[in-house]
């Protein structure tokens, strides 16, 4: 009988833009050993000259997996993205594909936490203002519009992971915490919900955003939202570029409504190192700019690592879609002693008929099934006992009408 299983080591893996040792060291472990790691992105035309012979392929935010470059990915059966983000590849396609994209949506949350709290403090001190002054030469030794954070007002638009770690570390600071969620959440400490963001707007000293970028949340900060804030409170924005109007915050900064503000993500930001940013939010000392590094620490990217590595592993060993952010979700045991068949089609009704008689009709024993929808894809996975003739099987299940794609596993092997 033909095997079509890779081994691990014949696995080729492409890490970029300096992904993390963690990685190296995770992969390395479960066996995977053909790994290129390389400190920079690729663009479109250095990718479509790799790609094909690509299995698995590992990103940060510079690399850009378009449609065609998925398209060329014949050999790809999943993507890595050792970020939070995954605008940088198209979702759309990779699914058309049947590549699951992984990321890191959790791993930085202590790291942009830590850096909010420190520059609310910064911001409240003017310390920005003073340090350049006293670099210049100058001794800007004043307690004007410099205040303590204890007693403090701090609102926080967004209360998931980043917002609540925010919340712990600011009540610890002696500040007082409101939070406006679009869903309900479970108050941390003596956090106090508001019932709306203009409420939560009036009430803050201080005002820090932690949402996603979705239609609902671009320019959810503009000018009248600007106007209810209190005067001389503080506004940071650490999530995503499009939720402030920054125009609207120059505006406000001018007439000094708002009295200082920090910004770690920008509308448009510069695409590498030498290229210029760009904003009219430069040059004012009351404004902390800093360029898109939240989440860049050594321990987050450690974290971020380890957790995609691990993600990417257990999808290639086992099948498991838990955190693929453009397939269903499947939590599989591990695989052992059996063939395991994974196939990935449209939902549509009959699909799953059809695959069961491919098995039946070899008198192939089904030990196990499992099957998770969304309302375009289905993902099931059959452990199969016997001998099965893999390139037979294959074929079958290729020919039911809506595959997107098939493969088979074997106990510490890929196909």
């Amino acid at each position: 009988m033909t095997k079509l299983s890779l081994s691990k080591d014949k696995i080729n893996i492409l890490l970029l833009e300096g992904v993390h040792d963690t990685a190296i060291a995770e992969l390395a472990a479960r066996g995977y050993a053909s790994v290129e790691r390389l400190p920079h992105a690729l663009d479109e035309a250095e990718l479509l000259e790799r790609i094909g012979a690509v299995h698995m392929i590992g990103i940060r935010s510079r690399t850009h997996l378009t449609a065609r470059v998925l398209e060329a990915a014949q050999r790809l059966f999943c993507v890595g993205c050792f970020c939070i983000g995954t605008n940088q590849v198209d979702l759309k396609a990779a699914r058309r594909q049947g590549i699951p994209v992984f990321n890191a949506p959790y791993s930085n949350t202590r790291s942009v936490a830590e850096l909010v709290i420190g520059e609310i403090i910064m911001l409240m001190r003017g310390i920005f203002e003073k340090s350049s002054d006293v670099h210049a030469g100058g001794w800007m030794k004043t307690a004007k519009n410099s205040y303590e954070v204890r007693g403090k007002t701090l609102g926080i638009v967004g209360y998931g992971h980043i917002g609540s770690q925010v919340s712990i570390l600011a009540e610890a600071m002696g500040m007082q915490v409101r939070f406006f969620d679009v869903q309900r959440k479970l108050a941390l400490g003596n956090a106090h919900p508001c019932n709306s963001l203009e409420e939560l707007l009036g009430v803050s000293d201080v005002v820090s955003l932690h949402v996603p970028d979705t239609p609902q949340t671009r320019n959810m900060i503009g000018d009248a939202q600007l106007r209810m804030m209190k005067r001389g409170s503080y506004l940071l924005n650490l999530a995503r570029g499009k939720v402030v109007d920054i125009d609207a915050l120059a505006r406000a900064l001018d007439e000094k409504h708002v009295l200082g503000a920090a910004l770690d993500v920008f509308p448009r930001e510069p695409s590498g190192e030498g290229d210029t940013f760009e904003s009219p939010l430069r040059g004012r000392p009351n404004v902390i700019l800093t360029p898109h590094i939240g989440g860049s620490t050594l321990e987050a990217q450690a974290n971020i690592g380890a957790e995609v590595a691990q993600k990417l592993i257990e999808y290639s060993d086992n099948g498991s879609t838990m955190g693929a952010v453009n397939f269903p979700q499947a939590a599989l045991p591990v695989h052992d002693g059996a063939t395991r068949f994974l196939h990935l089609h449209r939902n549509v009704p009959g699909v799953l008929r059809k695959i069961n008689d491919v098995f039946s009709s070899r008198n192939l024993n089904i030990a196990a099934q499992y099957l998770q929808t969304d309302p375009e894809l289905g993902y099931v996975v059959i452990d199969v006992d016997g001998d099965a003739d893999e390139v037979e099987v294959l074929n079958d299940l290729r020919a039911i009408d809506g595959t997107l794609k098939t493969r088979f596993l074997y106990p510490g092997r890929i196909g």
